[in-house]
């Protein structure tokens, strides 16, 4: 296991459902209409651009005619037309005469499978992301030097920090979405998506200078989440207009300055939330799905979920239960729960986890395991719990082994949280003479456990027992 924790995992739906939001995303609804409206006297331009005298009569097949203006229109139009063109549902077959034929890409969106269709979505979400980091089209038109080139200097515009900017953005709402206890389902308000890339972690009262540059950042994204919605990435409410009107012009009403929703908000749709992973994994970080392990081994399964949540962790082992016999499943568990490296009291807990979900078919698998010394503590548990009888009494040694075992675990998870502070505070109280017994414990991580006791352990008096025995415990290891 690296030492660099992954990102919490995603839940999505199934390919098919995600493949059917795709498809019914307005962008690429509409890229498909016109690829399949353009024939022989379809024109395009130089860089496969409908020919202005084209935009009128494509606008009209996609029933914008008398919805919106003329203009908006022949932007809408002009926009599908393009993502038909980068994800080859037209093909442009003479650059000379300006003709187009139909991608081979179209016939994918209607007799391809739902994972066909998703890589169709994702070429178009390039698309759109690339246009979301360019600036408006006024200041490129202002910029432009003679000889048609864009001088990006006074644009103040840096192209590769601007997208990476947005794509900071979108990681941040991905990692909101899918934390425990983050944002889920909720939307994100965009002034606190904009802090979280401006404001430093450590700085206490944002000063002047970065609530404006908070301000420019939401408002930039303000116009790129406009772009982003079409796609189906996201679900947007935009920034008021009320709250940008000059304080000289009258407004119809008052500003509500107190209700967050009106500076615009977020959130990362079912099909944004698989899109934004694509890329992540793309860019090779490790961004976990629930159900990635249900085909994979025991040890991939408790190697896996031990950074989960405990709520994910749960979901990823019954799917991973679901596919097994009982028996079999707690064999493999048991197997891939030994070892004494630093993971290993964790994988421990997660097969706990595990078999508390197991049947009492898996009696057999438990037993065969009571006399080892990594598994017999728990194996004890998992009998007792399910009512079996014959279970031996475990050995005070065991008993001390297996506490050490479960704050290792604990540590792992939590650090230091105030729940085991109260179970360090509770393990003292019960056992009189604890330290004078654990830091015997032939276990790796003996000596860390007490001098994590030391710390959690309000009491000064035990806590200096403890840092003792930890001190006792090294020295007799040589560690």
């Amino acid at each position: 296991m690296s030492d660099s924790s992954p990102l919490p995992p995603v839940r999505l739906p199934a390919e098919a459902e995600l493949a059917r939001d795709a498809l019914a995303a307005p962008l690429l609804s509409r890229a498909v209409k016109l690829a399949r409206w353009a024939g022989p006297g379809t024109r395009v331009g130089a860089g496969g651009e409908l020919v202005e005298e084209q935009l009128p009569a494509a606008a009209a097949e996609l029933g914008l005619t008398g919805s919106v203006d003329e203009a908006e229109g022949a932007a809408y139009a002009s926009e599908a037309w393009r993502i038909a063109v980068d994800t080859g549902l037209v093909e442009v077959v003479d650059e000379e005469e300006g003709t187009v034929t139909v991608g081979e890409e179209l016939g994918t969106l209607t007799s391809g499978g739902p994972s066909d269709v998703l890589t169709v979505w994702l070429g178009a979400l390039d698309t759109v992301l690339a246009d979301a980091s360019v600036p408006d089209l006024d200041d490129l038109v202002g910029a432009m030097e003679e000889g048609g080139e864009i001088d990006f200097s006074q644009l103040d515009w840096d192209p590769e920090a601007e997208s990476e900017f947005l794509e900071g953005v979108l990681g941040n709402l991905y990692l909101l979405t899918v934390s425990e206890g983050g944002a889920g389902e909720e939307a994100v308000p965009l002034p606190a998506l904009a802090a979280s890339m401006i404001v430093p972690d450590d700085m206490g009262e944002p000063t002047d200078d970065v609530l404006e540059q908070v301000s420019d950042a939401m408002m930039r994204l303000d116009d790129q989440f406009r772009l982003l919605d079409p796609i189906g990435l996201v679900e947007f409410q935009p920034v008021d207009e009320a709250l940008m009107a000059d304080a000289d012009e009258p407004v119809a009403e008052p500003v509500d300055d107190s209700d967050v929703s009106r500076y615009g908000m977020v959130r990362l749709t079912p099909l944004g939330l698989y899109g934004i992973r694509s890329r992540m994994l793309d860019a090779g970080l490790d961004a976990p799905a629930v159900g990635d392990l249900a085909d994979k081994g025991a040890d991939a399964l408790l190697d896996g979920t031990s950074t989960f949540p405990e709520a994910a962790a749960q979901v990823e082992i019954e799917q991973w239960l679901a596919r097994r016999e009982p028996l079999a499943a707690a064999r493999e568990l048991l197997g891939a729960a030994r070892g004494a490296d630093a993971w290993a009291p964790l994988r421990r807990l997660r097969c706990q986890q595990a078999l508390s979900l197991v049947g009492v078919e898996a009696e057999p698998a438990l037993r065969e395991v009571l006399d080892d010394a990594e598994l017999g503590g728990l194996a004890r548990v998992w009998l007792a719990e399910h009512g079996f009888a014959d279970v031996p009494a475990p050995s005070q040694d065991l008993v001390f082994w297996l506490t050490v075992d479960t704050i290792a675990a604990q540590l792992s998870i939590e650090g230091n949280s105030e729940e085991l502070q109260a179970l360090v505070e509770g393990l003292a109280a019960q056992h009189s003479g604890f330290f004078s017994a654990a830091w015997r414990v032939e276990h790796p991580a003996t000596a860390d456990v007490l001098e994590a006791m030391g710390r959690l352990h309000p009491d000064k008096k035990v806590a200096k027992e403890a840092r003792k025995a930890a001190f006792k415990a090294r020295s007799a290891t040589g560690s």
